[in-house]
């Protein structure tokens, strides 16, 4: 039994939403998005909240019923309030700017690290060391966080590399005298 596929999801002011056979197309303020559903699983508008449901009374569906009201809901809340990701380059002499719809980073390598940046994404850079990912797709931007962490992962010995902000970073235990 899925209880996060029965709880309704609550459709906000300024924030259309169609259902179709193989998915939901969400039209909010920040911008449009469609979002599939897994074979199985179908989505209803009632009372101004949309409700997914399972097309059969098959414990195999559970999980895709749970799965596709989380991905309708992050479709939602990405339209309404928008998706962010954010980074810190540390490292001396680690940077970042942006220029059109790339990305050029000094990571310590011989040669500076351009990165494309995809459409429906936005970028912000700020003191040179601080990227913040922005979008409607909460996958996407994710996505691309993890890319831009990937350039130069940190390293928890010296402290450099492009990390999370806020993330800690873990050394592996020291052989012990005893």
């Amino acid at each position: 039994m899925s209880r996060i596929g029965k709880k309704p999801i609550a459709i906000p002011k300024g924030v259309t939403v169609k259902v179709a056979p193989t998915g939901v197309d969400v039209k909010g303020p920040k911008g449009q998005m469609t979002q599939a559903l897994p074979p199985g699983v179908t989505a209803v508008v009632e009372d101004g909240q949309l409700l997914t449901k399972k097309n059969a009374d098959d414990r195999e569906l559970d999980k895709f019923h749970g799965l596709a009201r989380s991905l309708v809901n992050n479709a939602v809340v990405g339209v309404t309030d928008g998706w962010k990701r954010e980074l810190d380059i540390v490292g001396v002499g680690y940077r970042a700017e942006v220029k059109g719809k790339q990305i050029v980073l000094a990571l310590g390598y011989s040669h500076p690290v351009v990165f494309d940046v995809p459409t429906g994404i936005e970028v912000a850079i700020e003191k040179q060391t601080h990227i913040t990912v922005t979008g409607v797709d909460r996958q996407l931007v994710g996505q691309v966080a993890a890319d831009l962490r990937r350039l130069r992962k940190p390293d928890p010995y010296q402290q450099k590399g492009v990390r999370y902000t806020g993330e800690v970073l873990k050394k592996k235990a020291g052989k012990t005298g005893a």
